[in-house]
């Protein structure tokens, strides 16, 4: 469905943040990568092996370093430990290195703008890492409403994101629209009202799971025609 059919027919867009609107995943692969270096263990899985791990489950990417890096919690460190040497890398990116949109996003975006639809991002990302991206990349300030992992306790497949930022900026009788790129975003999408569309290339292994409840699925915003 073309992007205008969507405003038609939708009166509330819901988008995920990481991987759907911002290019952001290589820079969380990267920062697990150092964190693992930094540590003297030898960083062995592609990019593709780390959105596996990493977008399925709520605990996913932490249950995955324990079974295939389990030199680095013999090491002492917790998980709380280790995700948080990783979010200082990640964040310390977010400072120096170039961000960029996802494929067709800056359209989508200017066109909800124009059309003055009501728009909220549901995000696993902190609130402050969400402040530093939206200021090197403007357009994401057009979108009104944000709910950051500040602002919810259950993360993703749990819908209690997705169902804070209806109860708090839709109306019942709006027909909603949700972007996700993962199955453990999707999975949440799929437990509320909003129709889910799943954003992410056709070769990830969860296409076909989260196809099987319902929704659509394309490459990019750019290969929606």
């Amino acid at each position: 469905m073309h992007p205008m059919q969507w405003i038609k027919r939708y009166q509330f867009f819901l988008f995920d943040f990481d991987g759907v609107l911002v290019d952001t995943e290589p820079l969380h692969y990267e920062a697990y990568a150092q964190m693992c270096q930094k540590r003297g263990i030898p960083w062995i899985w592609s990019f593709e092996q780390y959105c596996i791990e990493a977008h399925g489950e709520a605990q996913g990417i932490k249950n995955a370093l324990l079974r295939e890096f389990p030199d680095l919690f013999q090491q002492g460190a917790s998980w709380e430990d280790l995700a948080g040497e990783k979010k200082k890398i990640y964040t310390e990116f977010l400072r120096t290195r170039p961000l960029k949109l996802m494929p067709g996003v800056e359209d989508v975006l200017h066109a909800l703008d124009r059309n003055n639809c009501v728009r909220c991002v549901v995000t696993n990302s902190s609130r402050e890492d969400v402040e530093e991206i939206k200021k090197n990349l403007p357009i994401l300030q057009s979108i009104p409403y944000w709910i950051t992992r500040n602002d919810y306790a259950l993360p993703k497949p749990s819908p209690e994101g997705y169902r804070k930022a209806i109860a708090q900026y839709a109306l019942p009788e709006w027909k909603m629209i949700g972007f996700e790129d993962t199955y453990k975003g999707f999975k949440a999408l799929s437990q509320t009202p909003a129709h889910p569309v799943l954003i992410c290339p056709a070769m990830r292994d969860h296409v076909s799971a989260c196809l099987a409840m319902g929704g659509e699925h394309f490459e990019s915003f750019e290969k929606i025609i």
